[in-house]
């Protein structure tokens, strides 16, 4: 009797040892998953919803209250543009909110920042020991400053850009001027800003380019580029044609007048002659023209 309570004791005690393991397990697990803090600038340009929906965001996004509060103030700010990007932010919350297999969190921390709400991020990231997700590139580098872990999106967008070297040749649509008056601006589809040198007049057209070099700034990336004009070689083909033209019809020894009119009445006579020799030049230039193309050709 002793012997089977004794087994019936140990099999309760390996039972409970492994019940408490599994839970260590899973608080362990749940402790390694940190927060990740979201920043107004993120929901504002709303590329979180990309990253989202492919499943890359691992963490719970946690949106502070602060944020949403400035999105508010924004919102119902008189500048008609701020106020529509505010907006935007806030319908980019909606969506994050009803994502499947998306974990978003609005984090309590009051509505509005008195110390401002870069601040606020910092503390609650230093706080909780979670990251920020952030293209505000002054937050950025305090971040990274005070050694808390920073998702960008700029970053991310850039590593996924293809690559373009020097030399390739495709089509881009031109839409606006760029800093100076000859260059005109397209945008890449990943949104990389091209700036064509001498296309000023072919804004609003779709135009073949070539890539000549790229510029690595800490906004993003540019490319600068020029035109691949099909039609120029057609055009100085015309060009010395009609310039070999030109000495022919000039050569003609028959328009010049190599005599000098003279008051003596022989020189007058003369004179008449070389008139009557004008009119018939005249009547018979066209003629005159194709003899002397002919005898080019030839």
């Amino acid at each position: 009797m002793e012997i089977i309570i004794i087994i019936l004791a140990l099999i309760i005690l390996a039972e409970v040892s492994y019940l408490v393991a599994v839970n260590t397990k899973k608080i362990s697990h749940k402790s390694e998953i940190r927060p990740i803090f979201v920043d107004t600038s993120v929901l504002i340009d709303g590329r979180i919803l990309a990253v989202a929906s492919s499943g890359f965001v691992s963490g719970v996004l946690s949106i502070p209250r602060s944020v949403i509060g400035e999105l508010q103030f924004l919102a119902d700010n008189s500048d008609a543009e701020k106020r529509s990007r505010a907006r935007h932010g806030l319908d980019v919350v909606s969506e994050l909110q009803n994502m499947p297999g998306v974990k978003v969190q609005i984090f309590q921390d009051g509505s509005r920042a008195e110390e401002g709400v870069d601040e606020r991020l910092l503390m609650l990231a230093k706080k909780y020991q979670g990251s920020i997700c952030t293209i505000d590139y002054n937050l950025n580098k305090v971040a990274q400053v005070e050694d808390i872990k920073v998702l960008n999106v700029n970053d991310l967008a850039m590593s996924l850009r293809m690559a373009y070297l020097p030399g390739e040749k495709m089509l881009l649509e031109l839409t606006q001027k760029g800093q100076d008056s000859h260059q005109a601006v397209g945008h890449l589809t990943d949104g990389t800003m091209v700036v064509v040198e001498r296309a000023s007049d072919r804004i609003g057209k779709t135009v073949e380019i070539e890539f000549v070099r790229s510029l690595q700034t800490a906004a993003g990336k540019m490319m600068f580029a020029k035109l691949v004009d099909n039609k120029k070689p057609q055009t100085s083909a015309k060009r010395q044609n009609n310039n070999n033209n030109k000495p022919v019809t000039s050569q003609n020894p028959q328009s010049k007048n190599p005599n000098v009119f003279h008051s003596d009445n022989n020189d007058r006579r003369l004179a008449n002659k070389t008139n009557n020799r004008k009119r018939y030049n005249k009547s018979t230039k066209g003629e005159q023209d194709l003899i002397n193309l002919v005898n080019n050709q030839n």
